[in-house]
């Protein structure tokens, strides 16, 4: 499939157009105060709960949209695409993942971005409604990784229903992402997520004090030595390296049978070369690799309008493909 440089997205670079800038002020800044979702709880095949958020007007075609790390449904980006395809004829399904929908988690794991297993619950609860003809699936930097995760792991056997999905700012190779977090200029993003995730495992000792140890916990600067002790051991990986090897969405491209669109712009703060799988894109018959110069990560504003660019894309690709299911 292409690979798309020449986006329609601000094919252009300038002092205003900063990855950084992209990146922080939406989300800092942006709100969506008029989606109400209704909320649901389903349980998990391992005795845990994940929480649904849903908007319904009894169409037949269902969008599934998932976030990013230490995000929620709650997010800017959510919850504006979810008016967006709403609007246009979709009932939306918005999913926190664990610990994320403002209730821990009942078990002693947490979630990362090699979770597939939560995904497929979700994706087959939807099918299980039995109303649901069509579905698209939608998902913003950790949640873009596990959806194409979800769809090479799984592979044929992802249900018919799937027929398309659109991911944006993918960490497509997780090594390489978590290098980008040391970098000097992003220390803004490390402290923001790390600060997050600490306090979440503290939750976590909370419920599980002898199996989880916070000792000298607040003293952790860096991702790679919070994955060696918490997300890697937590999730029954052996290190942080085998986390990061064995979580990568990349390795699984070669798998993808639904038609996927991967945007990841030029000027992301968060990824590096191998975050953008030209090669990959270019061999398969189901990938679509499309690289604006400009967006930063989960940015991709529009000025002057209550969407974002995004919300714009993603409803263009998927719908094409729920118009004509025969393409799947």
């Amino acid at each position: 499939m292409p690979v798309i440089d020449k986006s329609t997205y601000g094919n252009f670079l300038s002092p205003l157009r900063s990855g950084h800038l992209e990146t922080i002020f939406p989300s800092l800044f942006r709100e969506i105060k008029d989606v109400r979702f209704t909320r649901e709880r389903i349980n998990t095949p391992d005795n845990d709960f994940l929480d649904l958020d849903w908007l319904q007007g009894q169409f037949n075609k269902l969008v599934i949209i998932s976030h990013g790390l230490e995000g929620s449904t709650e997010r800017h980006y959510i919850k504006s695409c979810a008016r967006y395809f709403h609007q246009r004829g979709y009932d939306v399904l918005a999913w926190n993942y664990r610990s994320c929908g403002q209730e821990m988690n009942l078990n002693l794991r947490l979630y990362h971005h090699g979770v597939t297993d939560d995904f497929e619950t979700v994706v087959n609860y939807a099918v299980n409604t039995r109303r649901y003809k069509r579905i698209g699936l939608v998902g913003y930097s950790m949640g873009g990784s596990t959806t194409l995760k979800y769809l090479g792991e799984y592979g044929a056997s992802v249900p018919k229903h799937v027929v398309a999905a659109a991911v944006f700012s993918v960490p497509c190779n997780l090594w390489n992402s978590a290098h980008q977090l040391t970098f000097r200029g992003n220390i803004f993003y490390r402290k923001r997520f790390l600060k997050k995730l600490i306090e979440k495992v503290k939750r976590k000792h909370e419920q599980f004090p002898d199996l989880i140890d916070i000792t000298g916990i607040d003293e952790i600067h860096s991702f790679s030595v919070f994955d060696e002790k918490y997300t890697a051991p937590i999730h029954g990986f052996r290190s942080a390296r085998h986390f990061y090897e064995s979580a990568s969405s990349d390795l699984h491209y070669h798998s993808i049978k639904v038609p996927s669109l991967i945007v990841n712009a030029i000027n992301d703060p968060l990824l590096g070369g191998p975050c953008y799988p030209y090669t990959i894109c270019q061999e398969s018959k189901f990938l679509t690799l499309e690289t604006p110069k400009c967006g930063g990560h989960v940015g991709f504003r529009l000025r002057g309008k209550n969407y974002s660019w995004m919300d714009q894309r993603a409803f263009e690709y998927i719908d094409s493909y729920m118009k004509d299911w025969s393409l799947h």
